[in-house]
């Protein structure tokens, strides 16, 4: 299992905005803003989200190589993928692959795919077996 991720946005005040809206129907509500200098020289800012008190995806400001990465979070329901994916397109994503069953992986698989505003891919997943 994945701690934590980082990701590196060029605008981040449009990609906490962004990911605030995106997250939200995920129950991914919780936000955590860590200043770089309370790390070794060098660290940067960062803004994390998450929930049930682990904050597992951050942002920083930095170079963006959009195609560089593949985010998939976990929804609970095939409800909430349709949500997750209903605000990342108001919030300004790209539909990359709207919700339905991904059937290239299994019947079960059910899944929506947006790249974000820096071409992030990202993916809101339900994989019913794993509830």
């Amino acid at each position: 299992m994945l701690d934590h991720v980082f990701i590196s946005v060029s605008d981040l005040d449009r990609s906490i905005a962004f990911y605030t809206a995106a997250l939200t129907p995920l129950g991914i509500t919780q936000r955590v803003d860590y200043d770089g200098k309370d790390g070794p020289p060098g660290h940067p800012d960062l803004k994390g989200f998450g929930k049930n008190d682990r904050i597992f995806f951050w942002l920083r400001p930095g170079i963006v190589h959009g195609g560089a990465a593949h985010v998939g979070f976990v929804a609970n329901s095939r409800a909430e993928v349709d949500a997750a994916y209903t605000a990342a397109i108001a919030g300004g994503a790209t539909d990359n692959g709207k919700p339905g069953a991904r059937l290239h992986y299994d019947p079960r698989y059910y899944a929506a795919n947006v790249l974000d505003p820096d071409g992030y891919s990202l993916e809101f997943t339900y994989k019913n077996w794993q509830h």
